[in-house]
């Protein structure tokens, strides 16, 4: 749309006939510009939308500029056409005709009802000049299109994407509904309502309002120039897919509940037949070891089996929610117990592996004399004899065995000329040699 001088000396024929052709063509183009907005698919939405908010603020405002922009149209196409008629009275124009079309395509001659546009404050009529009165229809124009463009843009866009979010949303519900998470007993069930509620509201909001959710372009001065605005739609995609995640994990204890409890019945199985065991080789302890330290081997917890039998009940009752976190935490409580009854029969037995370990020990050096020749050499007779007796009676004192072992192996060495067996106490004493 150009821009004309204001009016001045009067215009020849060539200066009218160039100011004519340049209006029509701007006069084509608003034309087409004008429909287009009047067939626009945000306008005729807004047309039918119970707005609220800015949104119904702005489009008010935005109706009555559309409605002057075609008086404004209306007029400008008149003064086109008077301007038309005056040129075509006579092929060359007088200067009557001349100074006519001057203050007609120059001047302010152009009469139209007030408005509030823009930059107009309310009267009853205005007057402008052709140039000035396309200015004005452009600025009219431009926020209008603004204003009905940003609205399509976010209908466009959030609605639709609210609706695909809120149907996920439903088979998620049904889907936690069947495992037991449901609202005021699992939070995921809480979380649920509460993203069921946002969503409800926001795509309430959005119909109505749909300007509160553009965030505009910085910098940009183009119809519609920005983005929708999807903070609170992002945030409740987030929520929902980690309870999502929090349903997906209810879903695998479900599928493997069976078999989780069995392997914790086998693992405190296992821990109680342990500890029995246990209490008694403490008995057997006891009853062979002379002067020894056996640690008291303590019971079953009778908690776990408490809450193996909750489990239990809560997979009858498909309460998977409040299973997952029991089977969990049972999981890691009777490794730890099973763990515990093992280092009891241990600790326990320690004593039997000591005897048994001396035993091995003194029937190996037997053994290797027996091979050289000297299994009935009197003195190792003797202390073989002495350190069996020890250890194969009971109650069995380790701390003497022990060092009965050691002399039978100290006088098998000195026999076998394999030096490095400690001594025992004072000059050793042989049959048949220096005392």
């Amino acid at each position: 749309m150009g821009v004309t001088d204001p009016a001045g000396p009067v215009m020849d024929r060539d200066e009218v006939d160039r100011a004519l052709a340049r209006l029509g063509a701007e006069h084509e183009a608003i034309e087409t510009s004008l429909l287009a907005l009047q067939d626009h698919a945000g306008r005729r939405l807004l047309e039918g939308a119970e707005l609220t908010g800015v949104t119904q603020q702005r489009w008010q405002a935005a109706e009555a500029s559309i409605t002057l922009l075609w008086a404004y149209f209306d007029a400008y196409t008149a003064a086109l056409r008077s301007a038309r008629e005056i040129r075509a009275r006579r092929r060359w124009s007088n200067r009557e005709d001349l100074t006519e079309l001057t203050e007609l395509l120059r001047g302010a001659s152009v009469t139209v009802p007030g408005g509030t546009g823009p930059t107009a404050v309310a009267k009853l009529s205005e007057s402008f000049s052709l140039t000035t009165l396309v200015d004005r229809m452009n600025e009219l124009y431009a926020s209008s299109l603004d204003l009905v463009v940003t609205a399509d843009a976010v209908w466009s866009a959030l609605p639709a994407r609210i609706d695909l979010l809120a149907a996920e949303l439903q088979r998620t519900r049904r889907l936690a509904h069947s495992v037991g998470v449901r609202p005021g007993e699992h939070p995921a069930g809480d979380d649920l309502e509460r993203i069921t509620r946002t969503l409800t509201a926001l795509r309430a909001d959005v119909v109505s309002d749909p300007l509160a959710f553009w965030v505009r372009a910085e910098g940009s001065s183009a119809p519609g120039g920005g983005r929708p605005d999807t903070t609170v739609y992002d945030r409740e995609a987030r929520a929902l897919e980690d309870v999502r995640r929090e349903i997906d994990a209810v879903l695998t204890v479900r599928q493997d509940a069976e078999a989780r409890l069995i392997r914790l019945r086998d693992v405190l199985s296992r821990a109680d037949r342990t500890l029995a065991e246990a209490r008694t080789a403490r008995g057997e302890v006891l009853a062979k070891i002379a002067a020894t330290e056996v640690p008291v081997v303590g019971g079953p917890p009778t908690v776990l089996q408490e809450q193996l039998a909750a489990a239990a009940e809560y997979r009858r009752h498909a309460q998977w929610h409040r299973l997952s976190p029991l089977l969990e935490s049972l999981e890691q409580r009777a490794d730890d117990e099973l763990l515990r009854a093992r280092e009891s029969l241990s600790a326990v037995t320690a004593p039997l592996a000591v005897r048994a370990e001396l035993r091995g020990r003194l029937d190996a050096y037997r053994a290797k004399t027996s091979r050289n020749g000297l299994a009935e050499d009197p003195l190792l007779v003797e202390r073989y004899d002495a350190a069996r007796r020890m250890l194969w009676s009971a109650p069995c004192d380790l701390r003497v065995a022990e060092q009965a072992v050691l002399r039978y192996q100290q006088a098998a060495a000195e026999l076998l000329g394999a030096p490095g067996v400690p001594r025992q106490g004072g000059p050793e004493d042989r049959r048949g040699g220096s005392s």
